[in-house]
């Protein structure tokens, strides 16, 4: 858990994911990723899992915009909830979420993290 901690730390710090909520959506669900040295960060999430993890670290709700989700449409109060609306809404087994996915997973690459390919 100490790595997925560094590693959610250090997406927000550099902002890798900035604009790419979608890529970090796909990413985190359907991807292996781990650290240059081969140690694991993560092998995916449930769809619960991510909402609970998205809560946990507090994560910036601001990008929900670029996916075309109202959050007028989500429950406000609940964030656990709200985040798996989100993660509904995000349409995360589509071919532009494999692309953004790819985009984020290029640019984790180009930080030291390995990020395997998306499952077909």
């Amino acid at each position: 858990m100490d790595a997925l901690r560094e590693f959610l730390d250090d997406l927000k710090e550099h902002q890798y994911a900035q604009g790419n909520l979608l890529g970090l959506l796909q990413l985190l669900i359907g991807r292996r990723v781990s650290k240059a040295d081969g140690a694991v960060i993560s092998t995916g999430f449930t769809w619960r899992d991510l909402a609970n993890l998205l809560k946990k670290y507090r994560w910036d709700t601001g990008g929900i915009h670029e996916l075309g989700v109202d959050p007028e449409d989500l429950p406000p109060r609940d964030r656990q909830r709200f985040w798996y609306a989100v993660i509904v809404r995000a349409r995360v087994d589509s071919a532009e979420a494999a692309l953004a996915g790819d985009k984020l997973a290029e640019i984790l690459r180009e930080h030291g993290y390995i990020v395997a390919a998306t499952p077909k």
